[in-house]
Order: C-alpha cells, then structure tokens, then sequence
C-alpha cells in the first residue's frame, strides 16, 4: 500500500477539531487527553511514513531573526511562571511562556535599525497543527493573535508562537528548525495595546500520555542557533 493510501488524511488537521471543543469547554479533561493522546500516535505514524527527517534539539533554532537571547524578556529566564496553568482548562493563569522583543520603539511592527519586518522561525522541526491568519483589532477576545503551532515529532511536544502580524504556513505543513513561520506583529489582546513592546510571545507543552505540560524553554534559547 502506497503511503498515500494508507494516510489519505494528514492527522494535523485533527488538531483544531479538539482544540476547538477544549476552548468552548464542551469535553472533559481526560476524554481530552485521550483524543490528544491518539491524535499525537496518528500525526507521528504520518510523518514516519512520509519519511519526515527527525531534528534534534542540536538543530533548534532561535525563533526571532537577528535577535539573541539578551532579547528574551525578564531576568534569567523570569518571564516563564507556569503558576497553575491547565492546558486543558482555560480558566488557569500563569505565563507559561517566554516573551522575545524586537527594537520597535515607534510600534510599526518593523525593526528599527533595519526597517525591515522580523522573520519569526520555526525552533524545531516538525508539522504545523493551526494557525490563524485574520486577527484584527474587533477581535481583543482573542489573546495570541495571529499564531502558529507546530508539533515537534522529536520530542513529542507542540511550539506555540504568538502575535504574529503575517502567517506565511499552512496547517500539514512540515516544517525544518529556521524555516520561517511569518512575521513580527502586534496582534492579540495582549500585544496590541500600545503599552505592550512589540514581542514574540513562545510557549511549549510537551505530552505525557496526552496530557499536555508545559516546559521551560529559556535553556533551549540559550543554546538554540541563532540567524542574523
């Protein structure tokens, strides 16, 4: 049986579905955590026998174009608070994440010393799962605004990458550590106010079993290979 036949449906796309019904709140957790858990087995079966190339976390790339990690928000990796963060439970707080800033003191979304837009990386290899491409300013419900998730196959966990102003890449697509995702931007409810300094806002959830925790990738930052 021809590879094709035997996937005749990317498994990326069931990503949205469940997340769809994890954000109305309309499933349980741990029914949750075993369709994410069948999902993350299928989209794995997928890219193996696709032959996608397994990248390392000696491969991964800083997620911000000519930016290092003296960028990277807070004192030491502060800016990471997972608090009680529930993946599968809107209603938590926390920052689970890490906020990497661009010098865009004007906040037209462009670097100031080249003027140009700043690409936004893929860190890892892997598939994109979801992205949203049509934020505006009528939709401040909306937190991360522009985004892009990619499933990383190596490591059995997904990068969420936020406020992006473009999305350049399509749900099913593979990606490859410094493939370029979009660009810098300013959207979402958190990102868009004037008081916010234009950031890439990247979060990481690993699975266990389904369940989805998130992981401190401020090491990862550190020595992941930068682009100028």
């Amino acid at each position: 049986m021809k590879n094709d036949e035997k996937h005749p449906y990317n498994p990326a796309h069931s990503w949205l579905p469940l997340l769809t019904l994890i954000r109305n709140d309309e499933i349980s957790k741990q029914e949750a955590i075993e369709k994410m858990k069948n999902i993350i087995h299928d989209i794995n079966d997928y890219l193996s026998d696709k032959n996608v190339a397994y990248h390392s976390k000696d491969n991964w790339v800083f997620p911000v174009k000519g930016y290092s990690p003296s960028a990277i928000g807070g004192v030491n990796g502060s800016g990471y608070y997972p608090a009680d963060f529930d993946f599968f439970d809107l209603s938590t707080g926390g920052h689970p994440a890490h906020d990497i800033f661009i010098y865009d003191y004007n906040q037209d979304i462009l670097d100031d010393v080249t003027n140009d837009p700043v690409s936004i990386l893929s860190m890892s290899g892997g598939v994109v799962v979801e992205t949203r491409k049509n934020w505006t300013s009528e939709m401040m419900y909306i937190k991360g605004g522009n985004i892009v998730y990619v499933y990383d196959d190596f490591t059995e966990g997904f990068f969420y990458y936020a406020h992006l102003d473009k999305v350049f890449v399509n749900v099913g697509d593979f990606v490859e550590p410094g493939m370029v995702l979009g660009t810098m931007g300013r959207s979402g409810k958190n990102a868009n106010p004037s008081r916010s300094p234009t950031h890439l806002h990247i979060m990481y959830v690993k699975s266990y079993d389904g369940d989805l925790q998130s992981v401190d990738l401020y090491n990862d930052l550190l020595n992941a290979k930068l682009i100028p």
